[in-house]
């Protein structure tokens, strides 16, 4: 299933649903503000999206059926918040407080589309921005060796600044340790440094200051041998680092014991073969994403320019050798992978132009392959997405909804779920090529909101788990924040005049 995000549907809401003094106006008129996104064409999209999901994420983000009956018999999908606070106040649930439902659907009405104001500026370009689990700190990468901790709760306070060590091209990811007392970082190197987080040192010069130790992902007896590591995450309990690289592998590393306990020949493919006269050549990809299918830290998800997604069980991987699974759809390599934290759903950025959303129990045990879908020459660090490729489907797609109307090109740009705490999950949002900030409704697919601000790529973005305050940060330097409905501070111009040269590479 396609949803095509408009952007006009942006104007169609006027941002009406952000604003209290507007809900109360139209609650005494018995009235209700619509949804995001809340247009003809969403109510009619509601229903093609059949699939579990949908009713799951409904049931997360919709009210007590008490608060939600405005007349008897009649039951509303969207209640105001002047009409859920009344309901409150009354006992209209007899439990005297709101559900975790109950908030969610106040609190996902309110988008983080005000500002931006601006956190931060580098004279090079920010790749990773990630807020911590409990959303206290705040980290940003940049190409320039530079990664700043913010202290989200001091006023946006550097707490360290880490010049990176041994960095090769760019800082390609970061994880901050669920205690956030360690940070990971990685760059085009078997070498992934972790730094004490927690010190009370503010500049943090690799082994000038402070020690940057490091981790050899490289396996023993390799001779030398050098690869790049584009993805790395900390386990949930902290124990564990999970690492993609460009020599179609994956890594688990023991922290406790400091030494790699596995490496998954992740994305081989030895099933698809190039002919050079009477040679075959086995196709070998990057895997450009990593993560941890939930708690347990039993299951593993992949991403690869071979296009596929995988699933990894470690608890049988050794007996038979292989994944539990792979998942068909993309028509281009996977850019990202963020997953729903249930160990069922995740969702994909592709380079195919595409979101896509999946369920793991729709996996096959081998890769549908299916020639013939391309017969274009293309490479997006450099190329515009072909006008004939755009409407090319997988004939095999497994997936359960595809989202398009952002842009993934020059770079691994990055997609979420919005948080389950303050939305219950019902948003995808991601970056874009275009300098944009895309935020699609999960069960509709229309586009919500468009955040608009930098002047390059946007790579990597993030929404604060508990506060509606979204950060994005973007090749062009800037790390800026949206929030609602703002903190009376000057939001950045947009039109401001840059006062520095940058080099890009």
């Amino acid at each position: 299933m396609y949803f095509f995000a408009r952007r006009t549907s942006v104007d169609e809401m006027g941002y009406a649903m952000s604003r209290l003094e507007a809900e109360s106006e139209l609650c005494d008129g018995g009235n209700t503000i619509p949804e995001p996104g809340s247009s003809k064409r969403a109510s009619n999209s509601l229903f093609k999206l059949d699939h579990e999901i949908a009713q799951v994420t409904k049931l997360k983000s919709s009210p007590h059926k008490q608060l939600a009956e405005l007349v008897p018999g009649m039951h509303k999908s969207s209640v105001s918040t002047v009409k859920m606070l009344v309901g409150r106040e009354a006992n209209y649930s007899a439990r005297g407080r709101f559900s975790a439902a109950d908030r969610c659907h106040m609190l996902s009405r309110y988008l983080p589309v005000n500002g931006p104001w601006l956190v931060d500026q580098m004279s090079t370009r920010a790749y990773v921005s990630q807020f911590s689990a409990d959303g206290s700190l705040f980290v940003a990468g940049f190409q320039g060796s530079y990664i700043r901790i913010y202290n989200v709760e001091k006023g946006w306070k550097v707490q360290k600044n880490i010049l990176a060590k041994s960095l090769r091209w760019t800082v390609t990811d970061t994880s901050l340790s669920p205690d956030q007392r360690h940070l990971v970082y990685a760059s085009m190197s078997p070498i992934v440094h972790i730094v004490d987080a927690g010190s009370a040192e503010t500049e943090s010069l690799a082994n000038v200051t402070e020690f940057h130790d490091g981790l050899d992902f490289s396996s023993s007896g390799d001779g030398g041998y050098s690869f790049g590591i584009f993805s790395v995450k900390f386990s949930t309990d902290g124990r564990e680092l999970v690492a993609g690289s460009n020599d179609d592998s994956i890594y688990v590393y023991d922290l406790e014991q400091n030494k790699l306990s596995l490496r998954i020949l992740a994305h081989t493919v030895g099933s698809r073969l190039f002919r050079v006269s009477v040679f075959c050549l086995m196709l070998q990809s990057d895997v450009n994403t990593v993560c941890f299918a939930d708690e347990s830290g039993h299951l593993i998800f992949s991403g690869s320019d071979d296009n596929l997604c995988k699933v990894w069980d470690r608890r049988c991987f050794i007996a038979r050798g292989k994944p539990a699974g792979v998942l068909s759809g993309h028509l281009e390599g996977i850019t990202f992978i963020d997953s729903h934290g249930d160990g069922r759903y995740f969702i994909s950025n592709g380079k195919d132009q595409t979101i896509k959303l999946w369920d793991i129990r729709k996996m096959a045990p081998n890769a549908t392959s299916y020639s013939g879908l391309r017969n274009y020459e293309w490479d997006y660090r450099w190329m515009d997405y072909p006008y004939e490729a755009r409407d090319l489907k997988h004939p095999c797609d497994q997936s359960v909804a595809t989202y398009k109307g952002h842009s993934v090109l020059r770079t691994l740009i990055r997609c979420y779920f919005s948080p389950a705490y303050s939305t219950g999950q019902k948003y995808i949002y991601t970056g874009s090529h275009d300098s944009c900030v895309y935020i699609y409704d999960l069960v509709t697919g229309e586009l919500v909101a468009l955040l608009q601000h930098h002047k390059s790529p946007v790579r990597d973005c993030s929404w604060h788990p508990y506060y509606p305050m979204l950060v994005s940060s973007s090749w062009d330097g800037d790390v800026v924040k949206w929030e609602f409905p703002g903190n009376g501070e000057a939001q950045v111009p947009s039109t401001k005049k840059r006062i520095r040269r940058r080099q890009f590479y």
